[in-house]
């Protein structure tokens, strides 16, 4: 990608989000009748409130990026489209009619193996590792991304909060010749997308995301990052979700250590405890969004940089800043 890519890249982003936006628009009279999710004790918002407007994002960032793709002559593999509308439809269902947990699993574990498993053998992270060993290990962690962006949409603007700066820096690095071109035509219109949602979702959000957003964005996320890691930026690749990894993480191993049923719904994410302790849910967000920010600049410093002591340094610094923002919200707040 070079700099005369800007141009097409802007028009591309904008129309992501007019699409975006005009879609959940028009949707929500649908959604309020038939997708609607009604607030319980573990939830963070108090009305009943339409969900499913991942239609509209999804939708958005597939017929931009394939459009974009065909102009540019660029191939976006089929695996990864065909695994976006599948894993969408199953998100579809559980917003209707809660699948079980199972059902939800296999099908997850089919998308993101569909995907990992038809990638050149060329695409290598550590090729030290046997092939099948290394693509195993890499759609255990497939399922477990899709899964923890879906848990971490739990709050106005969360997901927006997290994809926009995420998806930024990969456009950038497309920029830089560091990222495949269809990554960067994914990541590039699924963040106009996650715009032309965001005034929908701003608190108090007219309209939620629903499983059929936060699972595919999960899968298209955890691709581009993927396709990072493959050209040779395993640090960068880590950074830009770090927040979103050590939250998930850390409360799931919380979860299983007091064997409690980890995978049912909860309210024990660090961000959600945080608004518990006093915080608002803007101030959530913004906190959020600027440690984010402060992520996808170290990641941006370990792609240009060619020093693996500064990359090390980086990531550092990054689970300091993730540290930090976590120890944050675990505590009360003074009144």
């Amino acid at each position: 990608m070079t700099a005369a890519a800007i141009v097409p890249s802007l028009l591309a982003l904008v129309i992501a989000a007019l699409m975006s936006a005009l879609i959940t628009w028009t949707s929500r009279p649908l959604l309020q009748r038939y997708a609607l999710a009604r607030p319980n004790a573990r939830s963070s918002h108090r009305m009943p409130t339409p969900q499913g407007a991942g239609i509209a994002v999804i939708s958005a960032t597939l017929v931009v990026g394939l459009a974009w793709a065909v102009w540019a002559n660029v191939a976006i593999p089929p695996a990864l489209v065909v695994a976006t509308v599948v894993i969408a439809l199953v998100g579809f269902a559980d917003d209707i009619v809660s699948l079980p947990v199972l059902v939800r699993l296999v099908l997850q574990a089919a998308c993101v193996g569909a995907v990992v498993f038809t990638a050149p053998d060329d695409a290598r992270i550590v090729p030290a590792l046997p092939l099948a060993l290394e693509r195993g290990l890499i759609v255990f962690a497939g399922i477990w991304f899709v899964n923890l962006v879906n848990f971490m949409d739990g709050l106005d603007l969360m997901t927006v909060a997290e994809v926009v700066p995420v998806t930024a820096a990969l456009a950038l690095f497309g920029l830089l010749g560091e990222l495949s071109w269809p990554a960067v035509l994914i990541a590039t219109a699924l963040c106009g997308a996650m715009f032309g949602f965001a005034p929908f979702n701003k608190p108090v959000a007219k309209v939620f995301l629903g499983d059929v957003g936060s699972l595919p964005i999960g899968l298209l996320l955890g691709w581009c990052l993927l396709e990072l890691a493959w050209r040779g930026e395993p640090a960068a690749a880590l950074l830009l979700p770090a927040y979103y990894l050590a939250d998930s993480t850390i409360t799931l191993f919380r979860r299983i250590a007091r064997r409690e049923q980890f995978w049912s719904a909860h309210r024990s994410h660090f961000y959600q405890r945080a608004t518990d302790n006093g915080f608002t849910v803007p101030r959530v967000i913004r906190d959020v969004f600027a440690l984010n920010l402060v992520l996808a600049a170290l990641a941006i410093l370990t792609v240009c940089s060619g020093s693996m002591t500064l990359k090390l340094l980086a990531l550092v610094a990054g689970a300091i800043a993730v540290a930090f923002v976590l120890q944050r919200f675990s505590r009360p707040q003074a009144s």
